[in-house]
């Protein structure tokens, strides 16, 4: 990031990420949503744009299927950002704000920004639903994304206590190791391969 080898590095795994979802989709997962973290000093680069762009006309991965995360801290620091996220959305991707709610951007942003879905921070999640504090956080952001008809996941769920409390409080969408843990390429198209992993979120 402070050296600037950022931007290298993240067209790279955009590219690659593209690439692998192409892959999954011609053996058959042809509803996957690919999600690419996005660095602050990427938006920053006055052709991040245009390397996404290019990107997904290179290897014809449907711009639809794309998701891109950015956190809070970044919309922060990127001063062009409605413009960017304007002209980003116009490709047809999706954006997401990766680890709601452990920055200290303006609500004002979610308003005004072209923001199709907020990440709850795991950090929320991990002692659901045992902590007051956080159940009034998670009550609180379940609210707000419903009133701006946006889309929720809740990351780091591992119990089923947990994936209990935010179904019962209306979030579909969920990630953590109660699901599955981390895998790589290879360990996924194994997965695959077993027949497991064409219906797990």
């Amino acid at each position: 990031e402070e050296t600037g080898l950022i931007i290298p590095i993240g067209e790279w795994v955009l590219r690659t990420a593209c690439e692998q979802g192409n892959r999954w989709i011609r053996r058959g997962f042809a509803e996957i949503r690919l999600a690419v973290n996005v660095s602050v000093r990427q938006m920053n680069s006055d052709n991040f744009f245009s390397t996404v762009e290019e990107i997904l006309v290179e290897t014809g991965f449907p711009a639809a299927q794309l998701e891109l995360e950015i956190t809070e801290s970044t919309l922060q620091r990127v001063e062009h950002s409605r413009e960017l996220l304007g002209r980003l959305k116009t490709l047809g991707l999706r954006i997401s704000i990766d680890d709601f709610g452990t920055g200290y951007s303006s609500l004002s942003l979610l308003k005004h920004l072209p923001i199709d879905r907020i990440k709850i921070d795991r950090s929320f999640v991990r002692d659901l639903p045992h902590d007051a504090n956080d159940v009034g956080i998670t009550d609180a952001i379940l609210a707000l994304a419903n009133s701006l008809d946006l889309e929720l996941i809740a990351e780091g769920v591992e119990t089923a206590a947990q994936q209990a409390f935010l179904v019962a409080r209306g979030c579909q969408e969920a990630q953590g190791f109660l699901f599955w843990k981390p895998l790589d390429v290879t360990e996924m198209d194994a997965l695959i391969d077993a027949g497991m992993g064409g219906t797990s979120n």
